[in-house]
């Protein structure tokens, strides 16, 4: 961080502000605090027909993997909604999201990973532009070995796992990368 972006000046410190146990920026001018936290990513695993909507990416990073219609939360989106739009922008797929599925902490890269099973609502589906291909498939079918994400990975294992039993729940997992 070079200036801050309250008044903005040049005269930045990282120190551990008092109360705090975290370093941070914080500038010496008008004593803002400059917090860094975590990007919220989120997404949908679309079932339809006991099969499940995967998308070839057409981007980097991972570019010709395949993952669940997923990025990042917009300011003024709730999760649900962010899940959907991404859902729509790289599928065109139109979904009722269902429930939460999976919660995946990716300390290493401060991403938070949020994925909802959801619906498909009209049958039509096609690549947007940040997508090669879309298809769904059955558990069988999934390209296992060219997955782009171990965080989409983990979701669709706990789905498949636990598809059938009657009490659904809220899966949590995380990399075991770090960066401290």
């Amino acid at each position: 961080m070079n200036f801050c972006s309250h008044c903005g000046s040049n005269q930045l410190d990282c120190k551990v502000p008092a109360g705090d146990h975290v370093a941070r920026y914080v500038c010496q001018v008008c004593g803002t605090v400059h917090y860094v936290n975590p990007k919220m990513v989120v997404g949908c695993l679309v079932v339809h027909e006991e099969r499940v909507l995967l998308c070839r990416r057409a981007i980097e990073p991972r570019y010709g993997f395949w993952n669940l219609p997923t990025g990042f939360l917009e300011s003024g989106e709730t999760v649900e909604e962010g899940a959907i739009r991404e859902t729509w922008e790289e599928a065109r797929a139109r979904v009722k999201v269902e429930r939460l599925h999976s919660v995946y902490s990716l300390p290493h890269c401060d991403q938070i990973i949020i994925h909802f099973v959801a619906q498909l609502q009209e049958t039509g589906i096609e690549a947007g532009p940040e997508s090669l291909e879309v298809n769904f498939f059955a558990e069988t079918e999934i390209p296992w070995d060219d997955m782009a994400f171990s965080s989409h990975r983990f979701a669709l294992e706990r789905y498949f796992e636990n598809r059938l039993k009657p009490d659904k729940q809220t899966y949590l997992g995380s990399s075991c990368l770090r960066t401290s």
